[in-house]
């Protein structure tokens, strides 16, 4: 059963449910993939936090977990493919097997960025798990092993996905009514 649904939500896209299954489904991938290994969660805040929090509880193998906060939105809903650090790794990666956490790869701009600027630290290795990836939105190719839906290019909020700051305690990832973001004039 789906939570209530805000009247500002034009159709859920993914349940509750089928969100827990894939959680479920990617660790197992994981798992498999380091078995013997630690691994170093690094999410990408905020809109990871609750997709993170999940899978680090799928997982069973051991991992320790970081947080980066980066910028290329703005306050508007398509990045600008500038990115700003805003809270930077508090550890150092060298020789660590990072698994970059992302809630949603868009034109892939900004992953590419935090990719290539992590891997001038030296990790043991790399890889990213993101819980949604809009493939008709890419402008860029960013290898990305573990993907758990795509979806159309459309805004989309909930289970970490914000608007404005909102939305992102909903348990299902639901289709924004336009008129929510759009430009008045």
């Amino acid at each position: 059963m789906t939570a209530d649904v805000p009247k500002e939500i034009e159709k859920v896209i993914i349940s509750e449910q089928e969100i827990a299954a894939k959680v479920a489904e990617l660790a197992k991938q994981v798992d498999a993939d380091y078995v013997g290994k630690e691994i170093l969660l690094v999410g990408v805040l905020k809109g990871a936090v609750m997709f993170m929090a999940d899978f680090a509880r799928a997982l069973r193998t051991p991992v320790s977990m970081e947080f980066m906060a980066v910028s290329s939105y703005g306050s508007s809903t398509s990045s600008s493919g500038v990115v700003r650090i805003l809270k930077d790794l508090d550890r150092d990666i060298v020789d660590k097997h990072v698994v970059v956490v992302e809630d949603v790869i868009d034109s892939g701009l900004t992953l590419s960025w935090l990719l290539k600027n992590m891997g001038s630290r030296q990790p043991a290795s790399i890889e990213v798990v993101a819980l949604l990836r809009k493939p008709d939105a890419a402008r860029v190719d960013v290898p990305v092993k573990y993907v758990g839906f795509d979806i159309p290019s459309d805004f989309v909020v909930g289970y970490g996905l914000d608007y404005a700051e909102r939305y992102r305690d909903l348990p299902f990832v639901g289709l924004l009514r336009p008129e929510v973001y759009a430009v008045r004039p």
